[in-house]
């Protein structure tokens, strides 16, 4: 098989779990060309892994005719597509394209239509983990391993990290560990409140931790006020970093504290400690989503609970107190 598209248009996070297919894609086809079908916004994401051969972005096609569309798709003269991510419109494509292969789960109406590959699988109550349920989609190219999560976080997600500019630099402080938190989730995880990140910037000693707080321009004007609460000194980089900096000064720091969302995500693959902060409840807990990594350290409230499906704030994230995330960060760098 010479070439093969991964097909996944969603969040970082997303993204970042499907990354150990490539690896074992490689290891199975090791004279395979890998494309990977994404959005805009992740392309910075794909750029750090130099497995990916060819990157096409999603959204430079999705407003063309339809016709415009398949035609671009056959011109990746692909041997097979995998369906990571379902998205009719993408499936559809394909299939007039005439993709010889084309993989996906049973659990899309439409990817019986346009899929010939189907795999019989449920995401939303599986034991596996979101790297372990990617790797499945393998299995009707001969891939036949059930890698364990550790397994998993031996695998090189990102060996090529955007070179660090001023910017970024004026974030970084050679003479102290620096620790970036990150406290929202742009709505896609349960989030630790914001006081507690602010608890924790105290608790931490400003002789020892360079504490930096991030996320986009409107994650940082819903975060700011709270900040007037803290009682040493902090930098604030919310809103001032593209996605190719926020990659280069998270590869630089030490550690990343965050809920479920991608930028610990991000944190895990660059080989830095990410500590997060997760719910139990099914199917947002660590034993789903937890960040694929060396120095990854998840934090969740030992019950079962399903109060909160829906409510916000959530009190299981509550329940995590910033002591817990204190003690876990000095036990780390003062090993």
């Amino acid at each position: 098989m010479r070439s093969i598209i991964i097909s996944r248009t969603d969040k970082i996070g997303d993204v970042i779990l499907t990354l150990p297919m490539l690896a074992q894609l490689k290891q199975l086809l090791p004279d395979c060309k890998i494309i990977f079908l994404c959005r805009s916004y992740t392309k910075p994401i794909l750029e750090c892994n130099t497995l990916i051969d060819q990157i096409v972005d999603w959204d430079e096609i999705d407003g063309l005719t339809t016709k415009q569309r398949v035609e671009r798709l056959k011109s990746l003269e692909a041997d097979a597509i995998i369906h990571v991510f379902p998205h009719k419109k993408i499936a559809q494509d394909s299939f007039r394209a005439g993709i010889p292969l084309r993989i996906g789960t049973s659990h899309r109406l439409w990817h019986w239509l346009y899929c010939n590959k189907l795999l019989n699988f449920s995401r939303k109550n599986s034991e596996l983990h979101e790297s372990q349920l990617n790797l499945k989609l393998l299995f009707p190219l001969g891939y036949t391993q059930q890698m364990t999560t550790k397994a998993l976080s031996e695998i090189t997600l990102f060996d090529s990290v955007p070179q660090v500019d001023e910017t970024v630099l004026s974030y970084l402080d050679k003479n102290r560990t620096t620790l970036i938190f990150h406290p929202h989730s742009r709505g896609s995880a349960r989030e630790w409140p914001i006081e507690y990140y602010v608890e924790l910037c105290n608790l931490l000693p400003e002789e020892k931790y360079n504490i930096v707080f991030c996320g986009t321009a409107e994650e940082e004007k819903t975060y700011n006020h709270a900040l007037s609460g803290i009682k040493r000194a902090y930098l604030n980089a919310g809103g001032k970093l593209s996605l190719k900096q926020y990659i280069s000064l998270i590869s630089c720091a030490e550690g990343l504290v965050a809920a479920s969302t991608g930028p610990l995500h991000i944190a895990a693959a660059c080989g830095i400690y990410a500590f997060g902060i997760y719910p139990p409840i099914r199917p947002m807990h660590p034993g789903r989503w937890a960040p694929i990594g060396k120095n990854v350290h998840v934090f969740v409230a030992q019950k079962e609970c399903s109060d909160c499906r829906k409510s916000m704030p959530c009190h299981c994230m509550a329940e995590i107190e910033p002591q817990i995330v204190f003690k876990k960060i000095n036990e780390s760098f003062d090993s």
